[in-house]
């Protein structure tokens, strides 16, 4: 690959050497010097303007700030042509510290390689890995020395590219890592839009303008300045351009090309002009160079140019086509790549991509490209060379690549192959999380083909994506649609568009298309292939009233599921469902171990696997799910996928205390979503609002929030989210005089549940009923929340209750029997870092009588969620990068947090943390093994 981290760049008016300013642009100048300092607070800052407006000009000389101050600058540009080759971007821009990715862990390395080609021709890409492998490659650099990040031309990136570098560039915070972006105003750049500080060019002022004429080599005056002002429109190379173009066609008339056309139309104009009287050898040869890509530039410019030297190209950079650098011969502009190769007859052009096919026989992927560049349609023997690529771009996780080449396969393809391919494409453009391009898709294989397998095949996949989105209403209404229109010819994907529409049922939450739902499931055929996903229907629409049932089925569908590893978290989520959070826990586990960060897309209520977790109290497991569902959904670009997860992790912070960041992740989440179309995050971003204002003791606040989850008769606005918050919300209204109202909530929703409600919510309906009792009545109803023994694995709702329970029995002055549950409480708060219930706990405890001294588990309390997360994975043996890969965290983030916690846990090394965590967890597990089987058989402790 060509190591110049530029390829064809022009110059925005004068080169911004030594001694010629860039004119007009020193507000901006100012900008980007701040953001390559060392210090700055931007870590990444995207520089938007049109074409001509002077962006590479000015990265150039932030580059050269960022040199002289030592940094290590890497740098990248789009290209056009390399658009639909996975990874190229990343490729170009990490060639030149090659060494140092072979020195990345070993499975850093292999994705990042495999994700070049260089990999296992059979290993499938790990995306998350290797957006974790460039993250830590940079931060590992810039251990060295600061390092600027210069991508340019970024709207031409491959996708792939984008996606890994996007990821990293969330989480270069603390690191001595800039990342400066260029792009064209109005191109949408995946991962980045929403994330990044912009710098937006716009035209030169009149002034500025009329001082960049000033500077040129015969400067224009008279009408002829006035009419080039005009038409530029203080657009910086419109300016040079056409001084240059009309001081050198000067007439009476005056310039050439005057007149209203757009300035990037007119300026493309102005240098095929520049073509005209040319040499042909010199035309050939800037036809070959406009043909190529940067790749393509090292590999062949040996056998298919002439050397820079040639006096073929002397012509050409008389004319200010080329120009010349470093590193050989580029364009002085991509408009004039782009006049060259359209100003050629189709003929010409064809010559030239076949001649470059020639010289790349051993380049397959770049062959095949040129190949089809020079084909007219139909070629069964090109179309099968893109389909080739297309697999290789696959399995490198270079979904949009392979996407691109199975849609030109297509075009080249006979007939009845065409729509097949484009199905193909469908599913690849499926992993890009482009909704538009995957209907554009589907709408051309309903244009070429009548065949119903086929067009069920493109309907859902169209489904599985819109499935994601946040179109819920709309997206319902599709898929059952086409279900029920595919229900008498295509049963089996029917009921594939109905476990789709399913999804969409539960983010929406809308009764109506319960309904609809189960009146398609009783219109299919039933067979033994299609049980699984039957259950996996009517456990996502309706847990609780199939409940009985569906717990028969449970076992069923985990033997599916260890035949067929792929279903793994569908059963995981089943179970999540129907409150056996034990099974969905074990099952989530097993999948995550299986699959490891696989998966170009969050699955399907990927938010089951970070509630499954947070539900049995593995609090760190569960904000490894969150940061995965994040990470995914940003990437891809899929809203409610990120919105889903930010309301779990503001409900978790706010059980550790951070409140201010509860409210903050919670907002986020409500900021993606439109409430009437997603009521489960809605739910959950509200429940979270409320558990931050009981953990500040704000109980008005925290019914008032919980008090919207629930229609103006009491019901519940999402058929699932709402019941798991209702002794929350009984809590509430017990401290801030709302009794009679959460009362009569409650006792409806234990009458909509009936037999339906789990052991869990029939405990939560317990606990509520004894918050909201009349004080001489309470106890039955808390000693009814603690009696199953399967409670245990909803750690943070039982030892609610034991406290609720405590707080109850102190008041009727019988303190010796509230120290039990005392005692366990606090032990599992202690456990779970959940620092507003630790006080709370001890507090009480202490008005018990109880001697309650600070411990190591108070002190982890004091930390932030994610330190506590690196403090117990340190704990288990994890390395730093371990660390950061499980948590997408750059190593060096890590050691940061370590540094910083090591003296708020009072110590000095690693090695003590295992000490630190594991025993005293231990010992309090076992004494609170003692106080429950002390508590069972009414001992006193």
């Amino acid at each position: 690959m060509d190591d110049h981290a530029g390829g064809p760049r022009a110059v925005a008016g004068p080169e911004p050497g030594a001694g010629r300013p860039i004119v007009g642009r020193d507000a901006e100048l100012a900008r980007l010097f701040r953001a390559v300092d060392p210090v700055s607070a931007d870590p990444v800052l995207m520089l938007l303007g049109d074409i001509g407006m002077g962006k590479s000009a000015l990265l150039d000389r932030a580059v050269r700030r960022a040199e002289a101050s030592g940094a290590r600058v890497l740098r990248a540009e789009g290209s056009e042509t390399e658009s639909s080759l996975a990874f190229s971007a990343l490729h170009q821009l990490l060639w030149p510290v090659k060494s140092e990715v072979d020195e990345l862990p070993e499975r850093q390395r292999a994705a990042l390689h495999g994700a070049f080609g260089a990999g296992s021709a059979t290993a499938e890409a790990d995306l998350l890995l290797i957006g974790v492998a460039v993250l830590g490659l940079l931060s590992a650099l810039g251990d060295r020395r600061p390092v600027l990040v210069v991508l340019d031309d970024a709207q031409w990136f491959d996708r792939a590219s984008l996606d890994t570098l996007s990821f990293a560039a969330r989480r270069l915070a603390g690191e001595p890592v800039t990342m400066l972006i260029a792009a064209r105003v109005g191109d949408h750049l995946p991962g980045f839009d929403r994330h990044a500080a912009t710098l937006t060019l716009g035209p030169l002022d009149k002034a500025a303008a009329g001082r960049l004429l000033d500077l040129q080599p015969q400067r224009p005056t008279g009408r002829m300045r006035t009419q080039i002002l005009a038409q530029a429109d203080g657009n910086p190379l419109a300016l040079t351009e056409l001084a240059k173009t009309t001081t050198a066609h000067e007439t009476a008339a005056g310039p050439p090309c005057a007149g209203p056309l757009p300035v990037t139309d007119h300026l493309e104009r102005v240098f095929a002009d520049r073509l005209n009287g040319l040499p042909a050898s010199t035309t050939r040869s800037l036809l070959l160079l406009a043909a190529m890509d940067t790749v393509d530039f090292a590999i062949a410019v040996p056998a298919a140019l002439p050397g820079a030297e040639d006096d073929a190209w002397r012509p050409a950079e008389q004319a200010g086509l080329v120009r010349r650098t470093g590193r050989g011969l580029r364009f002085s502009h991509p408009l004039v790549r782009s006049a060259v190769y359209h100003a050629a007859s189709v003929d010409a052009r064809h010559t030239a991509h076949l001649a470059l096919a020639e010289v790349l026989r051993a380049e397959p992927d770049r062959r095949a490209w040129h190949l089809a560049a020079a084909t007219t349609p139909p070629d069964a023997a090109v179309s099968t060379l893109l389909e080739e690529t297309a697999e290789r771009a696959r399995r490198r996780g270079g979904h949009e690549a392979a996407a691109k080449a199975l849609q030109r396969a297509a075009d080249l393809a006979p007939r009845e192959a065409s729509a097949r391919l484009l199905v193909e494409a469908a599913a690849q453009a499926v992993l890009t999380g482009d909704l538009a391009w995957v209907e554009e898709l589907a709408s051309a294989v309903r244009a070429r083909t009548d065949d119903a397998s086929l067009l069920a095949g493109v309907a859902a996949q169209v489904g599985r994506l819109a499935a994601l989105t946040v179109r819920h209403t709309v997206v319902f209404s599709r898929l059952a649609d086409t279900a029920e229109e595919l229900v008498p010819t295509q049963p089996v994907t029917a009921l594939d568009l109905l476990a789709g529409a399913a999804v969409v049922r539960f983010y929406c939450g809308e009764d109506a298309q319960q309904r609809r739902v189960e009146a398609l499931l009783q219109s299919l055929p039933e067979g033994a292939s299609s049980a699984w996903l039957r259950t996996w229907v009517r456990a996502v629409t309706d847990p609780f009233s199939n409940r009985a049932e569906l717990l028969l089925l449970l076992p069923q569908v985990a033997g599916e599921a260890q035949r067929h590893p792929d279903r793994l978290t569908a059963f995981a989520t089943m179970a999540w469902l129907l409150d056996e959070t034990p099974q969905a826990v074990r099952a989530f586990d097993q999948a995550f171990d299986h699959w490891g960060m696989r998966g170009p897309l969050p699955e399907g209520l990927g938010g089951a696997a970070a509630w499954s977790y947070v539900e049995q109290g593995k609090w760190g497991r569960a904000r490894e799910a969150c940061a995965r569902s994040s990470a995914l959904g940003s990437t891809t670009g899929l809203d409610h996928a990120v919105a889903c997860a930010a309301a779990v992790d503001a409900t978790l912070l706010a059980y550790q205390g951070d409140t201010t960041a509860a409210r903050a992740r919670a907002e986020d989440a409500l900021a993606l979503i439109d409430p009437l179309e997603s009521r489960s995050v809605f739910v959950y971003a509200r429940r979270a609002l409320g558990a931050a204002a009981l953990a500040e003791g704000a109980h008005e606040a925290a019914y008032d929030q919980l008090r919207t989850i629930l229609t103006a008769e009491g019901a519940p606005v999402h058929y699932h989210a709402c019941y798991p918050a209702l002794a929350d919300l009984a809590a509430a209204a017990a401290r801030s005089g709302r009794r009679e109202e959460a009362a009569a909530i409650v006792e409806r929703a234990a009458r909509a549940l009936t037999a339906g409600a789990s052991p869990r919510l029939r405990a939560l309906i317990s606990r509520a009923r004894g918050l909201l009792a009349d004080p001489e009545d309470a106890e039955p109803h808390f000693r009814a929340a603690l009696a199953d023994p399967v409670l245990e694995h909803w750690p943070f709702e039982r030892a609610q209750t034991l406290l609720d329970l405590a707080e109850w029995l102190r008041r009727r002055r019988r303190v010796a029997e509230a120290r039990t549950p005392l005692t366990e409480s606090l032990a599992t708060f202690r456990r779970l870092g959940a620092r507003p219930w630790i006080e709370r706990a001890r507090t009480e405890s202490r008005a018990a009588g109880l001697d309650v001294t600070d411990s190591t588990p108070d002190a982890l309390a004091g930390l932030s969620p994610q330190q506590q997360q690196i403090i117990h994975l340190a704990a288990r043996g994890l390395t730093n990068r371990e660390i950061g890969e499980k948590l997408f965290l750059s190593p060096r983030t890590v050691s940061s947090h370590l540094y910083r916690t090591f003296p708020k846990l009072g110590i000095t090394a690693r090695a003590q943390l295992r000490d630190l965590i594991e025993d005293p967890l231990t010992e309090t597990h076992r004494h609170g093994s003692e106080l429950r089987e002390r508590l069972d058989t009414g001992a006193n402790p």
